[in-house]
């Protein structure tokens, strides 16, 4: 690696730690970053601490928010019947592209993983049992990644749920293996939650 300012190496080693971003792609950001404006610098920097200090978890579902619940859970047109798990708060985005589901979501933030220490203490699986709990939920599509871990959970969350009285379900499998949601199209997403089966 060529020798660079400090401070730009610095900057070309953060960007590095961003996933998808290799040697090449840091240096092109980093030497944007040094043609752009201190204006647009501080922009950029204001937008990056801003995401870290004014974002929380919504109260129910736990979706990325900066209110007190997200924009699915205020949202009165939404049917509060039908809950969609998926593991991360970029899941929703496939499901949502569709335009086709209508119903509220639970972000569990993660997948079941004993490997890497992940049980379900880990995830927020106790919070999705209290809604039902609550009543008025009558179905849960379980949306995780079509992965060994999130075929884990979900086969987990079935088990734990269905004796709640709730009709739990799994997305088809137009999304492909191995794959995560954020990756698919909206029409491998839509045909995913036509196909989806009960457990």
């Amino acid at each position: 690696m060529p020798d660079f300012a400090e401070p730009l190496a610095r900057l070309i080693n953060e960007f590095k730690r961003l996933p998808g971003i290799g040697q090449k792609s840091a240096q092109r950001l980093a030497f944007h970053v040094l043609r752009a404006s201190r204006e647009d610098a501080e922009h950029l920097a204001q937008a990056i601490l801003d995401v870290k200090d004014k974002l929380g978890l919504c109260r129910v579902c736990n979706n990325i928010s900066d209110r007190e619940l997200c924009q699915f859970c205020s949202d009165t047109n939404r049917d509060p019947k039908v809950v969609c798990v998926v593991e991360e708060p970029h899941g929703i985005l496939g499901i949502e592209t569709t335009r086709q589901y209508e119903g509220r979501y639970h972000v569990l933030h993660g997948a079941l993983s004993p490997l890497r220490g992940i049980g379900p203490d880990s995830l927020k699986i106790k919070s999705l049992v209290e809604r039902i709990g609550q009543g008025g939920i009558e179905e849960v599509i379980v949306a995780t990644n079509p992965t060994v871990e999130g075929e884990a959970t979900a086969v987990y969350l079935a088990r734990l749920l269905k004796p709640l009285g709730v009709k739990v379900s799994r997305i088809g499998m137009g999304v492909p293996v191995g794959s995560d949601l954020e990756f698919a199209d909206e029409v491998t997403i839509s045909k995913a939650m036509e196909g989806r089966r009960e457990m």
